[in-house]
């Protein structure tokens, strides 16, 4: 395939289902939705898949893929889990929870998936369209956020295609994602674990089964959304503002009014699942600046500044 092509726009019926099934079981590309954001998904099994997907999204090859299954057999099929993975696992999926867990050396995984790695990243999603599309190809299925490498992810079709659109075979349209953010991302050691990337998944859930994590030392990076700069709206971005400058758009939560908010009643669910909505709409005004209310750190707030820090950087 070249790289430019028609993208289809596929409806999330028996249909659409059927269509995106036979796209990825031939190698081709196709963004699905999730519960968290959209997933541009390949087959990870199949090498010139996974490049598919680094070439769509101009991603950095060192920057691994989460690989996404149907159920914990599945997983325990693909990578080494421990008894803490099982208990994750049962607790948390299907939902937005990633592990990373060892590697087997007989993996059938596709070596660009992990980057190279001796770990991968595993996650059991929860949206009915995506586990039905995965149940119909019977793949594990590599799936960053569904646009450019560094921009803003998409909890829509239409995200999708303001960035992919051309770009890949197809988006099954499954409507707004629940969540709004990405999984969070716990890193299983030896020694203790890890937490990757902040997510709904909070610590507050984490440490009664884990205990404390250990500090993360190593700069090598293990799974998506470790960069310092990421989900950009591509311009400049002043983060805790109460009031707005001539030149920004103004993106608000609680009394802080602006042209879009995050939630006017200060929820951080609703912030959550309007955050790429509100940077999307920041990123096509006409205004050069973006300012972005305070927003409490307090349990998945810790996620979502996590996300505007890397916007902002």
């Amino acid at each position: 395939m070249s790289d430019k092509r028609a993208t289809e726009r596929l409806e999330p019926d028996a249909a659409g289902i059927a269509r995106a099934s036979a796209l990825l079981d031939a190698g081709g590309l196709v963004a699905l939705p999730t519960e968290t954001v959209y997933g541009l998904a390949a087959r990870a099994d199949r090498a010139e898949a996974v490049a598919a997907v680094y070439r769509a999204k101009g991603r950095p090859d060192f920057n691994p893929l989460i690989v996404h299954v149907a159920n914990l057999a599945v997983a325990e099929s693909l990578a080494v889990l421990d008894d803490r993975a099982g208990l994750l696992a049962e607790r948390f999926w299907p939902g937005p929870l990633t592990l990373v867990v060892p590697l087997p050396p007989d993996s059938s995984i596709s070596p660009a998936v992990t980057a190279g790695l001796p770990t991968i990243a595993l996650r059991c999603p929860a949206h009915p369209v995506m586990r039905a599309v995965m149940a119909a190809t019977g793949l594990p299925l590599a799936a960053p956020s569904a646009n450019l490498s560094g921009a803003v992810s998409p909890t829509t079709a239409a995200h999708v295609l303001a960035t992919l659109d051309g770009r890949i075979d197809a988006v099954l349209d499954g409507g707004p994602c629940a969540g709004g953010i990405e999984s969070t991302i716990v890193a299983l050691r030896d020694t203790g674990w890890q937490l990757l990337r902040q997510g709904a998944v909070t610590l507050a859930n984490l440490e009664p089964l884990l205990g404390a994590p250990i500090m993360v030392t190593s700069a090598r990076i293990e799974a998506p959304g470790q960069l310092a700069q990421h989900y950009s709206p591509g311009k400049p971005v002043r983060l805790d503002a109460r009031c707005v400058e001539i030149d920004e758009f103004l993106i608000g939560f609680g009394a802080v009014a602006g042209d879009c908010t995050l939630s006017a009643g200060g929820d951080l669910a609703e912030a959550a699942a309007r955050l790429y909505a509100c940077l999307h709409l920041a990123a096509a005004s006409d205004r050069p600046r973006v300012a972005i209310a305070p927003v409490p750190q307090d349990g998945i707030g810790a996620a979502i500044n996590d996300r505007l820090r890397r916007a902002a950087t």
